[in-house]
């Protein structure tokens, strides 16, 4: 049985996103296609995760809108780490199968070249652009040292600790009026996205 990484929130407080899971497999999938087609799985997840960083310094909401958690080797994103760890549950198939082959070096590759990005916005592409440009050269024990030096980590002492996008604006000088609005605003997009189903 494949072991899953499950985060449940039991405060309202801590600020969650809308999670798209096809935006996040096309995410991985642009960043491997930049990297030459192929990619450390630990880098990508590493990578991914400071992306979604960004973009949510920047605008106040991540690319993907995956719980950020902190873990022994550092922060990544919850439900991406699942997808490309364990894989789909049993009988179920994976969006990320339709993007991207885990080798058996642990490096992911790509299942058709030029991979579809429709669910990206232009802004999210070029910020993992510049994710990756900024820490591509870096190897995955950097990643993980890099991380695990950011203000919203915290040392889970081995298991998993969920980590509030709330502070990781308040360390980059968000105003509290700023991280209200924008927790706003990711609440009523998940209402509305539930309202249409």
């Amino acid at each position: 049985m494949k072991r899953q990484l499950i985060v449940e929130y039991k405060e309202d407080s801590v600020m969650q996103f809308l999670y798209n899971p096809r935006k996040a497999a096309q995410a991985a999938a642009y960043l491997v296609n930049l990297n030459s087609g192929q990619m450390d799985m630990l880098s990508l997840l590493k990578i991914l995760y400071l992306a979604d960083r960004k973009s949510l310094s920047e605008r106040g909401r991540p690319i993907s809108g995956d719980a950020m958690v902190s873990m022994p080797h550092g922060p990544v994103l919850s439900r991406i780490y699942d997808s490309m760890k364990c894989g789909p549950e049993e009988g179920q198939v994976s969006v990320w199968d339709e993007y991207l082959i885990e080798q058996e070096n642990r490096t992911a590759r790509l299942r058709q070249a030029d991979p579809p990005t429709e669910e990206l916005s232009q802004f999210e592409r070029e910020i993992l652009e510049r994710t990756l440009a900024q820490y591509g050269a870096f190897g995955a024990r950097e990643l993980g040292a890099l991380t695990r030096s950011l203000p919203e980590y915290r040392d889970p002492q081995g298991s998993v600790l969920p980590i509030d996008p709330a502070t990781i604006l308040k360390a980059e000088g968000w105003t509290d009026e700023e991280i209200h609005d924008a927790a706003v605003s990711a609440r009523e997009e998940i209402f509305l996205s539930a309202v249409g189903k």
